[in-house]
């Protein structure tokens, strides 16, 4: 593909038009000869520093901010070069799904788009989701990096499921993503909106610079008529209901207060809940969700809202809400000790997000509710002292733990948790905690190991330690903990 093909003719040097590229690359070590190097701003390097190295290495052409200049190959000098990359890796891999539903909300994003792939693959569609779980499509994983990858990865992956016959994907739209024009030129069909709590405020300067980092999805990406669906419990609905009638898309309400997929009434089992709906006024028949926790069911419906409101049928959704199996680090069900105890792991990591969990699991719990939870270093450090008053107050005993203290010194971060929580345990291996507090679950009682879900590792300093909450549990639950 030429220059002239990926970008308008505007923004090329003079005669640069045919000149051809190969591949495109955002990390000057990966370079290929023939590739378009984009040296785009960081947070703690500009690309350009490395624009000489990926000309030694073979590069075609830069892309970069405009005033950039000086070497010998073309330099395409732009006032956005990451919105104008987006676009170019668009028609660089031009094929994508044809059904494709962007979710953002500051929690519950990975098990949206997982449910979505399910309901779609439970009635034979071809589906996929993408997101912090990596690209699940029907040949299996593709590792993607981040929960909104870089446009060459977002592109690339879709073509390449496109590639592999899927029509639907479901895909996380993170703040960060969303800012740095990561989805430009992905071809949505519907939008989604969960909720909106404190995150990433190490990131974005205010909580108004976050919320606006959101609103761009329905804001910059809806067409005429297209589906935002919207968390009608969210304390943020208005303005997102807003933000998509000002740009001529169709709200659909799910939720408590949903006014077109609403719950009625939720009675929790052991191992799920059974749901009664409505959908736009029609009562539709109970059934058992095999998730707990009122937010997964939210998030189901949030799914099957957005299957709905792309034209599925309504029995196809809830046959597949009936089947959903939960996400990996998202309230998973580890094991059971002996004596019946239940052993989950999850992903909460901000104050919300405990909250909600730890409320989620309460009505399944007879005896005591028990959660080893901890903060991450190098990140917003006014979450701590409020995750420990949450903590606190939700569950019986907490348990405060190491979770990827990185640079910062564990010890403060634990003492800024237990500040707020002073009658709280603190047991700074993790691995310890957890085997600690299995070994004293008591029939009826229930442990949650919040804050890493998935990942499998613990970041100390600049080194990542092998680590699995689910393997380190399941190790001590085959102990005869219990």
């Amino acid at each position: 593909m030429t220059l002239g093909e990926l970008f308008d003719a505007a923004v090329l040097p003079p005669h640069t038009g045919d000149v051809t590229v190969s591949g495109l690359a955002i990390d000057s070590r990966a370079v290929k000869p023939g590739d378009l190097f984009a040296a785009l701003p960081g947070v703690k390097a500009h690309g350009w520093q490395f624009a000489e190295a990926a000309a030694a290495k073979g590069a075609a052409a830069i892309l970069t901010e405009t005033g950039k200049t000086g070497l010998k190959i073309p330099v395409i000098a732009v006032d956005d070069p990451a919105l104008a990359l987006a676009h170019a890796a668009a028609r660089f891999y031009p094929r994508q799904p044809e059904t494709i539903a962007a979710v953002t909300g500051t929690n519950g994003k990975s098990s949206t788009v997982d449910f979505c792939r399910q309901i779609w693959a439970n009635a034979n569609l071809s589906a996929a989701s993408m997101g912090t779980l990596g690209a699940i499509g029907p040949k299996g994983n593709i590792d993607v990096g981040h929960t909104t990858p870089d446009p060459v990865t977002i592109h690339e992956t879709l073509h390449e499921l496109a590639g592999q016959g899927v029509t639907h994907c479901a895909m996380e739209a993170s703040s960060h993503g969303l800012e740095q024009h990561r989805l430009d030129g992905v071809d949505l069909s519907a939008v989604a909106f969960l909720n909106f709590t404190q995150d990433h405020l190490d990131y974005h300067a205010t909580m108004e610079e976050y919320l606006d980092a959101k609103l761009r999805l329905f804001r910059d990406f809806g067409g005429q008529g297209m589906p935002a669906i919207v968390n009608a419990d969210s304390d943020h609905r208005e303005v997102f209901e807003k933000a998509a009638t000002d740009h001529g898309l169709q709200v659909v309400s799910f939720g408590w207060r949903g006014e077109d997929l609403w719950i009625d009434e939720i009675m929790p089992r052991a191992t799920g809940q059974v749901l009664n709906l409505f959908w736009r006024d029609v009562e539709l028949k109970p059934f058992e969700l095999p998730l707990i926790g009122e937010f997964q069911a939210l998030n189901a419906l949030a799914a099957a809202a957005i299957c709905l409101s792309l034209g599925m049928d309504v029995d196809a959704v809830m046959d597949g809400l009936s089947k959903l199996k939960p996400v990996k680090g998202r309230l998973e069900l580890v094991g059971k000790t002996e004596a019946g105890a239940g052993v989950f792991v999850d992903y909460a990591h901000t104050p919300d997000g405990l909250d909600v969990l730890l409320r989620a699991v309460r009505p399944h719990t007879a005896g005591r509710l028990k959660v080893i939870f901890g903060c991450g270093g190098d990140r917003d450090a006014k979450k701590r002292p409020l995750m420990g008053e949450i903590a606190t107050r939700q569950a019986d005993d907490v348990i405060v733990t190491d979770d990827n203290p990185r640079s910062e010194d564990p010890d403060m971060i634990r003492h800024a948790i237990l500040e707020t929580a002073p009658n709280a345990r603190e047991i700074g291996d993790r691995g310890e905690a957890i085997r600690t507090i299995i070994a004293e679950l008591k029939k009826g009682d229930t442990l949650v190991i919040a804050g890493k879900g998935h990942e499998t590792g613990q970041i100390i300093g600049a080194d990542i330690i092998p680590f699995s909450d689910q393997d380190t549990a399941l190790d001590a639950l085959k102990g005869g903990a219990g």
